[in-house]
């Protein structure tokens, strides 16, 4: 069961989107959050599996309630839903940490599959978005860290390799003819050595090293 919590200001759509995914038998929505404040609230007494985030929202918008929730958990699965593709709150929220970002007026179909393969360990990072947000890293000079590559393992390196391409924990693991646990675990001890904190900045850092490029991002 993938337990859903849902972050958005307008009654209506959290309705629609909860009977959506209800009709899904793996589906749960375990809570309905109308601002950014209860949506910190509820992630961190509930620790969803998915949290499906509006940007703009009331008390606190999506972009600081993610920081806020990654802040607590680093592990949580934000997915930011957005009416523009280029909305620059977007930007900011995958900067953050969100796993990626769905449109508004996406199918029914497309945002069930989206949210399994993001709660199968996958991300929704497309190469624009990918290239834009590893550009101003670059400006900025912020926090990804040092080159370590040479510090990663041949199975390591591969496991990153098929994570920046947007693969999820079972593929990695299919791909690689080895067990869920173990990728978990892997990418447990990547992070650990490279200094990151979740897996969108795992898959910046394998581009900018070239272990992945940024046609293969999805």
């Amino acid at each position: 069961m993938i337990r859903i919590l849902l972050a958005d200001d307008h009654a209506l759509f959290r309705q629609g989107l909860k009977s959506l995914l209800e009709t899904e038998a793996d589906l749960r929505v375990i809570g309905e959050a109308q601002n950014g404040r209860e949506a910190v609230r509820y992630a961190a007494d509930t620790r969803p599996d998915i949290i499906l985030m509006d940007i703009q929202m009331p008390e606190l918008d999506g972009v600081r309630a993610t920081q806020s929730i990654l802040e607590i958990n680093p592990t949580a699965n934000v997915i930011i839903l957005t009416m523009y593709r280029q909305d620059s709150y977007v930007f900011e929220a995958v900067k953050a940490g969100a796993r990626g970002y769905l449109l508004k007026d996406v199918d029914g179909t497309e945002l069930i599959d989206a949210i399994r393969h993001v709660f199968e360990g996958g991300t929704l990072l497309d190469p624009e978005m990918a290239k834009n947000v590893l550009e101003d890293f670059r400006v900025k000079k912020e926090s990804l860290p040092d080159e370590k590559r040479g510090d990663l393992t041949e199975r390591e390196a591969a496991i990153l390799r098929l994570l920046a391409q947007g693969s999820s924990n079972q593929e990695i693991a299919l791909k690689l003819n080895i067990s869920e646990k173990t990728v978990r675990n892997r990418l447990s001890e990547i992070f650990a050595k490279l200094q990151l904190n979740n897996r969108t900045q795992a898959a910046l850092y394998a581009i900018r090293e070239g272990l992945a490029s940024l046609d293969d991002a999805s």
